[in-house]
């Protein structure tokens, strides 16, 4: 969620640069690099600013390998928002539809779906993206996670469970349950929604958008030592 908002950001700012709006013609993942925690675009060989002209709504055409779509032609015969349309829907294409939905906590996934719904199906504008979604993430993320802090784990440091492993999707192991969390309050959601989870192991690898990858287990009588790794045990009455 935070690299999808810091690329609403960027996007917000190209909309509105002191050189008009600016397009990125070359939309791709890897034209992007984070530094300090925002995305930062890295070859502008391919930004324009020249908003399409036009004299009807049939010029002002947009195509995509999933889906097309027709823009008004203004008065003053350009193509309205057509460079901040097309930067929104191949931030769809490229990184809303990856990272949004997957591994997100269960209550905020409507909202979620609707933001990359809204992207998909027609395009906005990147300011009610930048200022619609983010307060009302903020709030349910942060009283999701003080009502997973709720829950009993006893906590067993330099230690990891080698076998007892269970499937999940979607995993990044593919004969265990081994998901990316934001933090522990997180990984002890996850593990309560599973029946069969009874306890997870922190290790010290993170994705690359920074999130600690945790494996899930379905029991902790088998537990060994290990110097980089944490396991939470669930306590049962």
């Amino acid at each position: 969620f935070q690299i999808c908002l810091s690329l609403v950001r960027l996007l917000h700012y190209l909309a509105h640069s002191p050189l008009g709006s600016v397009t990125l013609l070359d939309f791709r993942p890897r034209q992007f690099v984070i530094v300090d925690g925002e995305l930062k675009v890295t070859d502008l060989d391919d930004a324009s600013i020249e908003e399409s002209s036009c004299t009807s709504n049939s010029d002002c055409f947009m195509e995509f390998p999933a889906r097309n779509f027709t823009l008004p032609c203004s008065v003053e015969g350009r193509c309205q928002s057509m460079n901040e349309k097309r930067n929104l829907y191949n931030a769809y294409r490229f990184f809303f539809t990856y990272l949004l939905p997957h591994s997100a906590p269960s209550s905020l996934r409507p909202l979620l779906d609707k933001i990359v719904n809204a992207t998909g199906n027609e395009p906005g504008n990147a300011k009610y993206f930048l200022f619609y979604p983010s307060p009302s993430v903020n709030s349910e993320f942060t009283q999701k996670c003080m009502k997973s802090a709720n829950t009993n784990y006893r906590r067993v440091p330099e230690a990891f469970i080698p076998d007892e492993n269970y499937r999940c999707w979607p995993s990044y192991h593919h004969k265990g349950c081994l998901l990316s969390v934001f933090d522990v309050n997180e990984a002890i959601e996850i593990c309560d929604s599973y029946s069969q989870c009874k306890a997870f192991v922190l290790t010290n690898q993170t994705t690359w958008t920074g999130r600690q990858l945790v494996f899930f287990k379905m029991a902790s009588n088998h537990i060994m030592p290990d110097p980089d790794k944490i396991t939470y045990v669930k306590v049962t009455d």
